[in-house]
């Protein structure tokens, strides 16, 4: 499955986009001003995937999506320069980042508050590997709306991210458990925000698992090795458990 999508082009803008918009809209402080003029070439609107442009009913959560084409001056942009531009632009973002003849795309569940609609809540950033800027491209998901479409693509993007994060050996996962953390997050029956929340959950706790494996590398003390080794088998039982598809508790915002 590929993040990389055919956009029609009934849908195409072609817009380039100041960083001054972009700094007036996000509230950006002079360390983020910074971060765009080191590592941003500049940014184009490309598509806008709307009603009128590809012929699929809004929802309540999605009337819009767009698609910004990011070209970069180094093969290194902050998260912080796409939230600025997340937070800068009133709908669900997917980007595509330019360097060097290659792509990379990237995205973030982006969905309305909860507790104010006039708010956005955003989550962790998601992205694929680098890869030829004139390989193939996948056609939209065959969807009835655009909340659909949305979930559609973001879920192609968590796939991608997920089996390049799956590492068996690091992990010490077996067949079958790789088999059902792919299924969990990929599983198009289960609600975009729950798998967007289960792959970050396992992300956290496989950090969480590599800094208890250090602090246990360099502790010599008995009683606090056997203190650091209960404490990493439970962080390796958790993920077992998340990686079984077990969903962690979500929190509306």
């Amino acid at each position: 499955m590929t993040a990389f999508f055919d956009y029609p082009k009934s849908a195409a803008f072609g817009r380039v986009v100041p960083k001054s918009k972009i700094y007036e809209h996000s509230g950006a402080n002079t360390a983020l001003k910074d971060l765009f003029v080191r590592e941003v070439d500049q940014i184009v609107w490309r598509f806008k995937l709307a009603p009128e442009t590809i012929n699929l009913d809004a929802t309540k959560s999605v009337t819009e999506i767009q698609v910004f084409g990011v070209s970069m001056k180094t093969g290194k942009l902050d998260e912080d320069v796409l939230r600025a531009i997340d937070r800068a632009i009133p709908f669900p973002l997917f980007f595509e980042l330019t360097y060097g003849g290659k792509r990379m795309a990237a995205a973030a569940f982006k969905r309305p508050s909860e507790a104010d609609s006039s708010k956005w809540v955003v989550s962790e950033y998601f992205a694929t590997d680098w890869t030829s800027e004139d390989a193939p491209r996948a056609p939209l998901p065959v969807v009835l709306n655009l909340g659909a479409l949305y979930d559609g693509m973001l879920g192609a993007l968590l796939s991608d991210q997920a089996g390049r994060n799956l590492n068996a050996a690091a992990l010490g996962f077996g067949e079958a458990q790789q088999a059902a953390f792919m299924h969990a997050v990929a599983a198009p029956a289960v609600p975009i925000g729950e798998r967007v929340a289960l792959l970050a959950a396992i992300r956290a706790k496989t950090v969480e698992i590599g800094r208890i494996k250090t602090r246990l590398k360099h502790e010599r003390q008995f009683n606090k090795r056997v203190a650091i080794n209960a404490e990493l088998r439970e962080a390796k039982l958790e993920l077992e458990r998340l990686t079984g598809g077990d969903r962690p508790a979500g929190r509306n915002a």
